[in-house]
């Protein structure tokens, strides 16, 4: 079996999403990873996906380690404040735990969709 056929873990495997409003499934807020050198400004759940695939190509190809994140305190009037860890991934199969931290709440998902379905059912509530 090839390398390329195995999952493998991920080095920089925390990003936070900051969500400042949610309306009608558009999301409106903040991702914050250790390969960004600001926050960078996200407007809809694909596109923190998109975000997300790219920073781990580039963590694929640099390999080096990175710290975690720790959430800007500017006092964004935030919704909620998402942790998205991603353990492994094999092209857009993640898994991983997502930590609702407003809540103290965490769970588990399988893919980006499920990630998606997840923030998109905790949000619409």
């Amino acid at each position: 079996m090839k390398l390329s056929n195995k999952m493998l873990p991920c080095q920089s495997r925390e990003a936070v999403v900051t969500v400042l409003s949610y309306h009608n499934g558009i999301i409106e807020g903040y991702l914050q990873h250790p390969r960004l050198d600001k926050r960078e400004k996200v407007c809809s759940l694909s596109q923190i996906v998109l975000l997300l695939n790219s920073l781990l190509d580039l963590e694929d190809s640099l390999g080096s380690p990175l710290p975690l994140v720790h959430r800007d305190c500017d006092c964004l009037e935030s919704i909620a404040v998402f942790r998205v860890q991603i353990l492994f991934r094999e092209h857009y199969t993640w898994q991983g735990r997502l930590v609702w931290q407003d809540k103290a709440k965490e769970t588990v998902f399988h893919s980006c969709i499920e990630l998606m379905q997840l923030i998109d059912e905790i949000l619409g509530e």
